[in-house]
């Protein structure tokens, strides 16, 4: 893979405390992985949270970084642990470390994953565990050491920080029902101030949208990882239903994008006003109670 494997777009002056991660919308493929796989590329993207990160770059105009993975997901994904892996997808045995007994890694879905879409089989063949640990070290161990770095560097220049793990979903769950437009996922409360939660809740709600919390998506590795209120550290999950702005067989954007990327704009706005006048009620004080 001649590109790099993530990027940070940085604003002229990181000016509010937010941090914006987009862990899936990356499309790179190397060749080498492509050679691997039994789906067309295609096929491949099926699981890609598809402009996602283009969504949110509003953050730039309001002085907030955007983190961004572009490998694809198909190939690792950065929201699982480290070593979640299907053992049944190795030539030779895991070690004992690995977790292959979590629901993701079940259903196909860990950190290297088994499968895309509706569990579409990825791979050809059983990988050599070598392939799984490259891609770990190469790429999932760098990009959570910088969002760890970034976070690190506004919470000690500030006293406080909040992490927006940005993501999509299908329009429609696996029993065919028709889902929310947005899912705010704060580990049923545990990741991130309610507050903030609400804050953002109302302002989309404000706009027409229809919006849950943690069901079905309550936030992922990343959110638990990250989120500590306690702390001055919160990570708020946040899903977008694709239909939203793109048309899900041919992964074109539709007209809705650039509604949606103006509407959360203003959201990512708002963020900013509540950390200027509030930005005490969720950092120093409330990390030292």
């Amino acid at each position: 893979m001649d590109q790099p494997y993530f990027e940070i777009l940085a604003p002229a002056v990181w000016r509010m405390p937010v941090l914006f991660s987009s862990p899936h919308s990356g499309r790179l493929m190397p060749v080498s992985f492509l050679a691997q796989s039994r789906l067309t590329e295609q096929q491949l993207r099926q699981s890609e949270d598809c402009f996602v990160d283009e969504l949110f770059l509003g953050c730039l105009d309001s002085g907030a970084p955007l983190l961004r993975c572009m490998a694809s997901r198909a190939y690792l994904d950065l929201n699982r642990e480290p070593y979640e892996l299907d053992a049944r997808m190795f030539i030779e045995s895991v070690p004992g470390y690995v977790n292959s007994a979590s629901p993701r890694v079940a259903a196909g879905f860990g950190t290297v994953p088994r499968c895309v879409g509706e569990g579409q089989e990825i791979y050809r063949q059983k990988l050599p565990l070598s392939e799984a640990f490259s891609r770990i070290e190469n790429l999932y161990r760098p990009y959570h050491r910088i969002l760890n770095d970034l976070l690190n560097q506004s919470q000690q220049r500030t006293g406080l920080v909040m992490l927006v793990d940005c993501h999509s979903m299908p329009s429609q769950s696996c029993n065919g029902k028709p889902i929310a437009d947005i899912v705010l996922g704060d580990r049923f409360g545990t990741s991130c101030s309610p507050e903030l939660v609400g804050a953002v809740e109302s302002h989309l709600r404000a706009h027409g949208l229809h919006v849950t919390r943690n069901k079905p998506y309550a936030g992922a590795f990343i959110t638990s990882a990250y989120g500590a209120p306690q702390q001055g550290r919160h990570a708020l999950q946040i899903e977008i239903n694709r239909s939203l702005y793109m048309d899900e067989r041919t992964l074109e954007k539709t007209a809705g994008f650039s509604r949606l990327r103006d509407l959360l704009s203003g959201l990512i706005d708002e963020l900013a006003l509540i950390f200027q006048s509030s930005a005490h009620l969720y950092g120093r004080r409330l990390a030292a109670e």
